[in-house]
């Protein structure tokens, strides 16, 4: 039996523990950023919170003697899944990341790429009515949106005020459907989406709602991603760990 390390935290996350869990030859273990306050159960073993950085990990895949790793984690968390890349190859871990194809602008999309949260202020007018669907994690890099009114989606409603002075925080939990989505920006008289480009039809509801309402999109643009072993599809990721098994 094989013990495998899945990085999960996403919807590819879930769905490879799923696939997993009853393989007699592999016994898996998701990790969990510990972003989300009361995650679903995963059906797997599963711990939560960081690793203490590049020597922690090391010393955790050591520790558990890990045979293999499965990166599942979003495509925005590239800096974990360098570290990741780069751990597992100083130890000769196998290891594969599962990378879902990025969005592509149809012929009525109406996108602004930009590289950072940073720039949409230099695209967003002053007055607009924003819906923001980058998470909370990335928030402080709005700063110069002032004159925007905001509403940012979350998960978990943070504790304390606010961050902006106009603005406030909608929980939501996925998925939405594009006619909830639909719903949503009218009775909110959304202006403008701002949105990381993660990639998938789970997520792609609220793009379809603002291409059929004519709202314009502020797409943050993917980071560059390791140079190792990536595969699009849980399909893909399956095959790849019974393989090793």
């Amino acid at each position: 039996m094989i013990r495998l390390l899945l990085l999960a935290g996403t919807r590819e996350g879930r769905d490879l523990a799923e696939g997993l869990r009853d393989d007699p030859a592999i016994h898996v273990i998701a990790s969990l950023a510990g972003a989300t306050r009361a995650p679903r159960p995963m059906g797997v073993a599963t711990r939560s919170g960081g690793f203490g950085g590049r020597q922690g990990f090391a010393d955790y895949l050591a520790a558990e003697n890990i045979d293999a790793v499965l990166d599942a984690t979003h495509p925005f968390a590239a800096r974990m899944s360098q570290r990741t890349f780069e751990v597992c190859t100083a130890l000769k871990v196998p290891l594969m990341q599962v990378l879902r194809p990025a969005w592509v602008p149809g012929p009525h999309d109406r996108w602004t790429q930009i590289d950072s949260e940073e720039e949409a202020a230099a695209h967003i007018p002053r007055g607009a009515r924003v819906f923001v669907a980058t998470g909370r994690q990335t928030l402080e890099r709005f700063g110069a949106m002032a004159g925007r009114r905001m509403i940012v989606r979350v998960i978990d409603t943070p504790d304390g005020r606010f961050p902006f002075a106009d603005g406030r925080f909608l929980h939501g939990n996925p998925p939405f459907s594009v006619d909830d989505e639909m719903a949503l920006f009218r009775a909110l008289r959304i202006d403008w989406l701002v949105v990381k480009n993660a990639g998938g039809a789970a997520s792609r509801s609220k793009l379809d709602a603002a291409r059929l309402l004519g709202v314009p999109v502020a797409m943050i643009r993917r980071p560059a991603q390791p140079l190792g072993r990536t595969v699009e599809t849980v399909a893909a990721a399956l095959d790849w760990a019974r393989t090793l098994a």
